[in-house]
């Protein structure tokens, strides 16, 4: 019993609804040496495991200087301090890793009417 109550206090409530084809602004806190700093990380959202439990993850890719990269972040993480949807997409997919194969590296997806 009180395993399910310290794992509901770990839980970041905070975060809104997005799911994979979205396109989102994740603000991490990078700690260096004795400094903070917020590092921002924009990429589409190739998509979510672990369902809405605490081992929850998600993974964000975006092109940088011709170059893919993917991140892959925990969703109840304290050092994620912000994360904003930016473009929200309209896929039929749960995971999007098609989107690494394609030549141009730009996927086309709808708007979405949220």
């Amino acid at each position: 019993m009180t395993q399910v109550v310290a794992r509901q206090s770990y839980l970041n409530d905070s975060l809104p609804d997005f799911s994979s084809g979205d396109t989102v602004r994740v603000y991490q806190r990078i700690k260096e040496g004795d400094k903070e700093r917020i590092q921002i990380f924009e990429g589409l959202v190739l998509g979510r495991h672990g369902g809405r439990g605490i081992n929850a993850t998600f993974t964000v890719r975006k092109t940088s200087s011709g170059i893919g990269v993917e991140r892959i972040y925990p969703l109840h993480s304290p050092n994620i301090t912000k994360l904003e949807v930016v473009k929200p997409g309209r896929v039929r997919k749960a995971q999007l890793t098609y989107v690494r194969n394609r030549s141009d590296g730009a996927p086309r997806f709808r708007k979405s009417r949220r």
